[in-house]
């Protein structure tokens, strides 16, 4: 399961590099420029899973429902949970070799976050939720405790 998980993250993650064209509203921009997420952000999120979207940038906050181990393997991800106000659970993969892990994170905690949704029938993944060091991605962040990781 863990490879399939692994394969999966990486190819989401090059599509993700080869697809400039990434299309962001402008709420979303707006999400971004201040580190700050709002009920119209948390629409489209939820508009991404009712549809079954993948591949794209979406905003929101959730509640960390458990904290899972680091992915070790390729890039490092640190990983868990979280549930968001309809009740869908989404996995965050950050990447902890791009950008700070959050520590101090448990259950319980607040993340608001800035990324790549991608569908999956579990809920579906966050990804993207750092800067891209090449310029081609537009940069994600998660915000956990007033502090910001890109």
């Amino acid at each position: 399961m863990k490879k399939i998980l692994l394969i999966g993250l990486l190819g989401i993650a090059l599509f993700s590099y080869l697809d400039k064209n990434v299309q962001t509203t402008q709420i979303v921009q707006n999400v971004y420029a201040g580190y700050t997420v709002d009920s119209e952000s948390n629409s489209a999120l939820q508009n991404a899973i009712d549809n079954r979207q993948s591949n794209v940038q979406v905003a929101g906050t959730g509640e960390v429902t458990k904290m899972l181990s680091d992915d070790l393997k390729g890039s490092r991800h640190q990983r868990f949970i979280l549930k968001i106000a309809s009740g869908t659970t989404l996995l965050v993969a950050h990447n902890i070799d791009l950008a700070s892990r959050i520590d101090g994170l448990n259950v319980g905690d607040t993340v608001e976050f800035y990324g790549v949704y991608e569908f999956n029938n579990k809920g579906g993944v966050i990804h993207w939720t750092h800067h891209d060091p090449r310029g081609k991605h537009q940069g994600g962040w998660l915000k956990h405790n007033g502090s910001v990781y890109q």
